[in-house]
Order: structure tokens, then C-alpha cells, then sequence
């Protein structure tokens, strides 16, 4: 496992550990009876903040003359489940991810949320083993190209938020997303969504969640409504 997260992050380790309970769900803690703290919740809390805060460092630095608002909602998706997932799968970190039994055979490993906490807590074990450096020097690289895709798509990661804006500021209606289907494993599912308005169905998309299906969604209508432009 030492030789595993040394590759991944080019970052030597110190105690191994802290980066073992980093790699460990709650549910492995609990089916195997160890200590309340050896799993990574109390790392990932810490390493929610060393991202949070390297993320706005790095965001204040590039864009010295963008608002906070913006700031914030860019940041907002760096540091989102759905990214920090995509970040664990590419430098394949899953695999590596401990988990109890039950939790193995329902699909756990797929979850955003825990690739997400699983990242975060890392950050923190890093920081406290003594690469801070190190780990914000990491950051700073594998950000660099995300920042740039978040900013020049930005609309799209807020469909949603401005198809309501929309729909409020002509009708006062807000539009309405469906499930029309859910389809595959269950630990690997896909969502068809579609979103109405006026009991009119503006577009339909597909996605690997609720969320994304419902996002991809919003981003279809508001192209069609003249709200983006392409």
C-alpha cells in the first residue's frame, strides 16, 4: 500500500498508518471491532480543510481580479464530490479504498461520497505526516487544467441554478425534473431524467446520478431556451 501511494502521489510516506486508516471506510472499523477513530472520518474532516483552503490560495492567485461570488462557485465545484470522485478514479485510487464485507457487496466503492472522503482524508494524512509542501505542491498540479475546464464551462455546471432563474423571472414557475428511468448494476447505475416546464418537456439526458442526469439536463433546456449560448 506505502509503495502504491508513493507512486501516486510522488510524495514519500512517514507513517503508514495514518494513511491506512485514511484508506479505511467505517464500515470495515466497525465489522472488525477497532477503535472508534480508525477509519478515515476524522482525516478527512482535517483534509476537507487543507483542500478548501489550497483550492481558494491557488483560485485567488490565478484570477487576481474575479469577485468572490465567482470564486465561490467555482470553487464549489472543485472541491465537489463529483470531482474529487473523478480525481480518485484517474489516479486510480479505488482499488486501494478498505471496506467491510457488506459494504463491498452493495457497491460501496462506486459511491462518490466515499472516493470524495477517501481523497480528502489523504490531504490530511499527508499534511500530518509532514509534506505539507508536498501535498499542496500536488494540488496545485492536478487543479490546474480542472480550474480551467470549471471556468470555461461554468454555465453548464450551474444549468440548473439558471433555468430557475429563468422560470421564476418569466412565470414564477419553477421547472420540474422526472426520473423516467433508472437502469444497470446497482452499484453502477444510470439515470434518465427529463425536466418540464409548464408541463411542457424541455429536454431529457442521462446521467451516472440523480444529480447528473437532472444537471445535463437543465444545461439541454437552457441552450434551447436562449439562456446559454453556444
Amino acid at each position: 500500500m506505502q509503495a502504491e501511494l508513493e507512486k501516486i502521489f510522488n510524495i514519500k510516506i512517514n507513517d503508514e498508518k495514518l494513511y491506512i486508516r485514511a484508506l479505511t471506510h467505517p464500515s470495515y472499523s466497525q465489522e472488525n471491532n477497532l477503535g472508534i477513530h480508525e477509519n478515515y472520518e476524522r482525516l478527512e474532516f482535517f483534509g476537507d480543510s487543507v483542500l478548501k483552503l489550497s483550492v481558494s490560495e491557488k483560485l485567488i492567485k490565478k484570477y487576481p481580479n474575479m469577485d468572490e461570488g465567482e470564486l465561490t462557485k467555482i470553487r464549489a465545484i472543485l472541491v465537489s464530490d463529483a470531482e474529487l470522485a473523478k480525481i480518485t478514479e484517474a489516479v486510480n485510487l479505488t482499488p486501494l479504498i478498505i471496506l467491510g464485507k457488506n459494504a463491498e457487496k452493495s457497491g460501496e466503492r462506486n459511491r462518490e461520497s466515499i472516493k470524495a472522503c477517501v481523497f480528502e482524508a489523504l490531504l490530511g494524512a499527508f499534511y500530518l505526516d509532514g509534506r505539507k509542501e508536498e501535498i499542496i505542491n500536488y494540488l496545485d498540479n492536478i487543479f490546474e487544467p480542472i480550474i480551467d475546464e470549471v471556468k470555461n464551462n461554468l454555465a453548464q455546471y450551474h444549468a440548473k441554478e439558471l433555468l430557475q432563474e429563468y422560470t421564476q423571472a418569466h412565470t414564477k414557475e419553477l421547472p420540474v425534473y422526472k426520473l423516467i428511468e433508472k437502469t444497470g448494476p446497482e452499484h453502477s447505475p444510470t439515470f434518465k431524467t427529463e425536466v418540464l416546464y409548464q408541463n411542457r418537456i424541455l429536454a431529457c439526458a442521462i446521467g451516472k446520478s440523480k444529480k447528473d442526469a437532472e444537471q445535463k439536463c437543465a444545461y439541454e433546456a437552457c441552450k434551447k431556451l436562449g439562456v446559454i449560448n453556444e
